[in-house]
């Protein structure tokens, strides 16, 4: 039996049966003002992770290293701008910007709305605000002025942190008509980073002259930030973490996979507005006395070399991305141009990588570096699934797999009716155990929070999938993505790999067209790798391949190529966009979609019909 996976099940097994001792000796590792009286006190759903404890996430990441030189973070934008950090630098700047929001009149228990490029500027507003208590919310500086607002109000912000512009592939990208537009007969207090000179109410370095001030004392169960996400209709959840259970999880999940040491840096490619920018690109990285690095931009502008560039640069020694990232790169072929031998390991997450762009970044790197995926959400901080870490001694991967439930995490499949499962059988994936990983509430939406527990009396992930002999967990998709075809599950995930192992196909999706026969069929949608062009020969070769895997079951009504598929912001596919679209249906919210481009692509190639305006 492999030595990592063993010591990884012991320890797994440990904290499932003593949880009580195993967090309390992972928290104190922290500094606490005042040691909690209880680990965790459970009223189901709602769990209290260290009880009457006092801490300050911030006090755990700057104070403890205000006189330290070690470089907390690099940037480095599309445009050529670079800058550093060390630890002692961003501890000053963020106790005078937290001592400016105090003078300004906010205070412990406000809201406050962050929509700000990748910038240092971003780091500090977060963490100014985390150290006087004041609740950020963060909002994806790509979101136009409706799902902006939406948040400010269903937040009730106080104020808003911006910048005047961000750049994108060239291009300036101006923030301030849109605050303007999102903020009209709000009462609120703006502050800008004025990158291009413009400023709306406060100017952020202005407010860099303000007194410093040490960071407050935080209840465990106080906010520490609220970070929406969309459901597939109606308004946005707002998923509340924290301080207390989010500080301990985001320092011990970081440290169990990477292990930093004086020599790591550490590229996290995800953005603020999303949990992974919260844990990676931010909190979990700093309470490790990690080394970031950010870039603004995309992954092949100024050309596609450009993050092979910087892990050469920076000497980085882990990457951590999403499959659409790496699928954008896979279109311009098998080459890198610089040095990357510093690099240990990259890591996926977000959606399902597949095989062909795994085996892809093996062959790339020539076998010498870790490809993982990991699994998670946010209403859990970030990954729960992890193929081992260096922190238990190295990487078990297996082709395919997120990996096994990190400690606390028990997880389970279950099927409709509620009832276990046995290993290798597909169903729905949940969770039975609690832990300082998950979200303490949703903003203002009790009724919300408890659907999560509602149909099996666990937390349902609301993903499906399965685990092998060894406990290791595969997802094949949402629980709503799932197809059935004559009374037969189909998983997307299985059709659509099936689809991009031909060497044309740079993405996939598969949904199921409502059939008054069969209750749906499938329609595949899949996008071309440059130099291709769509043909009915490499459309009868894929739905030959599909027939040979799965036989009769896999109906296929058509395979459609396009231009491009509807993605979030975070890289994963639309696919309740691809059904409503397919099935003459709402669209529901569109407020995370990444570009409005591809809808109308769609609706071209589908008929000027087909399709209604979503939000």
């Amino acid at each position: 039996m492999n030595p990592i996976y063993t010591k990884m099940r012991e320890i797994h097994e440990d904290s499932l049966r003593y949880p009580e001792k195993f967090w309390d000796a992972i928290a104190r590792e922290l500094f606490w003002y005042k040691l909690y009286e209880k680990v965790v006190e459970a009223h189901h759903p709602y769990y209290y992770w260290f009880k009457g404890g006092k801490i300050n996430i911030t006090y755990n990441i700057l104070d403890i290293r205000k006189n330290s030189n070690k470089i907390a973070l690099y940037w480095e934008s599309e445009n050529g701008e670079k800058k550093s950090l060390s630890y002692k630098q961003l501890y000053n700047l963020v106790s005078s910007f937290a001592g400016a929001l105090t003078q300004l009149g906010l205070k412990k228990g406000d809201v406050v709305t962050i929509y700000m490029p990748m910038i240092p500027e971003a780091m500090v507003s977060m963490l100014a605000c985390a150290r006087i208590g004041v609740i950020h919310n963060v909002v994806f500086a790509g979101f136009g002025e409706r799902a902006l607002r939406e948040r400010i109000e269903i937040a009730g912000s106080k104020a808003i942190i911006t910048a005047d512009v961000g750049y994108r592939r060239g291009k300036e990208i101006s923030y301030l008509d849109v605050i303007e537009n999102a903020t009209k007969d709000l009462n609120l207090t703006k502050i800008t980073v004025p990158r291009s000179g413009k400023v709306v109410g406060h100017n952020f370095y202005d407010l860099l002259d303000a007194k410093k001030v040490d960071a407050v004392l935080m209840d465990s169960q106080d906010p520490l930030f609220i970070l929406f996400t969309s459901g597939t209709t109606g308004k946005p959840k707002g998923v509340v973490h924290s301080v207390g259970p989010y500080t301990v999880w985001a320092y011990y999940h970081v440290k169990w996979l990477l292990n930093f040491d004086d020599t790591s840096t550490f590229f996290s490619t995800s953005d603020i507005g999303w949990i992974n920018g919260h844990s990676y690109s931010t909190y979990g990285t700093l309470l490790n006395n990690g080394t970031l690095l950010w870039y603004e931009g995309v992954p092949d502008y100024p050309d596609p070399q450009v993050w092979w560039r910087l892990i050469e640069d920076y000497k980085v020694t882990d990457i951590w991305t999403a499959p659409t990232a790496i699928r954008l790169l896979m279109k311009y072929g098998s080459k890198i141009d610089h040095d990357i031998s510093s690099l240990r390991m990259i890591a996926s997450a977000g959606e399902v990588l597949g095989e062909e762009a795994w085996k892809w970044l093996v062959e790339l790197t020539s076998s010498k570096v870790y490809v993982i995926e990991t699994w998670g959400q946010t209403e859990n901080s970030g990954f729960i699934t992890s193929p081992g870490g260096f922190y238990i001694g190295g990487i078990y991967y297996k082709k395919g797999s997120v990996g096994y439930p990190l400690p606390g995490i028990d997880i389970a499949i279950y099927d409709d009716n509620g009832k276990e499962l046995p290993p290798n059988t597909k169903g729905n994936i949940v969770i039975k155990s609690s832990a300082p990983a998950f979200m303490s509430s949703l903003w203002h939406d009790d009724e919300r929070y408890r659907k999560y527990y509602e149909k099996f009396g666990v937390y349902l992930t609301g993903d499906y999938g399965y685990m092998d002999d060894e406990g290791y967990l595969y997802i094949l998709g949402r629980i709503d993505d799932v197809i059935k075809v004559a009374g037969h599950r189909l998983s997307p995930a299985e059709i659509e790999n099936i689809v991009l192992s031909n060497e044309e196909i740079a993405d996939a999706a598969v949904v199921g067209k409502k059939d008054e026969i069969k209750g749906n069929v499938l329609v595949v949608f899949a996008s071309l790798k440059q130099g291709f062009l769509p043909s009915e020969e490499l459309k009868n070769k894929i739905m030959s391949e599909i027939k040979k895997n799965y036989g009769g079951i896999a109906v296929i009504d058509d395979i459609i190529f396009v231009d491009k598929l509807p993605k979030t912001r975070t890289g994963k596919i639309m696919r309740r966009v691809l059904r409503a679209l397919i099935n003459n249906e709402e669209l529901g919210d569109l407020s995370t979609l990444e570009e409005r481009e591809a809808i109308e692509d769609l609706r071209k190639r589908l008929g000027e019909k087909i399709g209604k305006q979503g939000n």
